[in-house]
């Protein structure tokens, strides 16, 4: 149990520190947040729990493929927020274009017989 302690306070300090730092200065947040820091952190833990380092290489390779359609977010949001949509419509609006964009790219995966 002290392992899965660890483990969220390990995750939630990252992410409070990352949202702290990007108050102070939006460049230095966003390098931070780009850093796939939340999928570095996946895989450190899966392997620690497995071992298996094949385990790792699939995850690895399914967020490969997965980070394009996350980028329609970064697009949409700011898209619609200077459209002067309120905040949290743009960000609902944006989490449902990014879904819609998972969605495709998975079914093109499939398509081309990429397994995920």
């Amino acid at each position: 149990m002290t392992y899965y302690i660890v483990k969220v306070a390990v995750t939630a300090i990252l992410v409070v520190l990352i949202s702290e730092v990007s108050k102070r200065s939006s460049f230095i947040g966003a390098v931070l947040a780009s850093v796939p820091l939340t999928s570095v952190l996946a895989m450190l833990w899966l392997y620690l729990d497995t071992r298996d380092a094949e385990k790792v290489s699939e995850l690895a390779s399914s967020v490969f493929w997965l980070v394009l359609p996350s980028l329609a977010l970064f697009i949409a949001l700011p898209v619609l927020l200077a459209q002067g949509l309120n905040f949290y419509l743009s960000l609902t609006a944006s989490i449902g274009i990014t879904a819609i964009c998972y969605w495709v790219m998975v079914v093109v995966l499939r398509y081309y017989c990429v397994g995920l």
